[in-house]
C-alpha cells in the first residue's frame, strides 16, 4: 500500500490550485492550496507536509522565501518550484538553496505528478534509512 502524500500548492493564480488540486488527489493524496504564501506558510508551520509546491513569482512572500522557509524548518519535506518566468539564473538559485525540483509554466498536471513521484521515492528512502 503506498502511503498517502501531504502536499501543499501555493501559486497567486487561483486556477493553478483548481486545477492541481483534483489530478493529485485522484492518487489518494491530501492536498491543501492557498493562493496567499503567508497563509500558506501559517499552516505549514502548524502541520507537517511531505511536499510543497510553490511558484516563484508572487506579492509578498515570493517563492524562494517560501522555499528558505520550509527548508529552514523541515528538512524532509521537498519543494518543488514552478513559475511562468523559467530562467537557468532563477532554477539555479533554487536548486542551490534546497529545491528539489523545477517545472515551467504551462505544463500539464501529470507532469507535476511525474517529480511528485521521484519527491515521494527519495522521501521513502529518507525514511528506509532512519530505520
Amino acid at each position: 500500500m503506498e502511503e498517502k502524500l501531504r502536499i501543499m500548492i501555493i501559486d497567486d493564480e487561483n486556477i493553478v490550485g483548481k486545477r492541481l488540486q483534483p489530478a493529485l488527489e485522484k492518487r489518494g493524496d491530501i492536498v491543501e492550496t492557498f493562493i496567499d504564501s503567508r497563509k500558506a506558510l501559517e499552516r505549514f508551520d502548524e502541520q507537517h507536509f511531505d511536499i510543497v509546491v510553490t511558484d516563484i513569482r508572487m506579492d509578498d512572500i515570493d517563492g524562494l522565501e517560501v522555499l528558505e522557509h520550509v527548508t529552514s524548518h523541515s528538512r524532509e519535506t521537498k519543494v518543488i518550484m514552478i513559475t511562468g518566468y523559467a530562467t537557468v539564473e532563477v532554477a539555479r538559485e533554487a536548486l542551490a538553496k534546497g529545491a528539489f525540483d523545477f517545472i515551467a509554466k504551462p505544463f500539464k498536471p501529470n507532469d507535476l505528478r511525474v517529480i511528485i513521484e521521484k519527491a515521494a521515492e527519495q522521501l521513502i528512502s529518507g525514511k528506509m534509512e532512519q530505520r
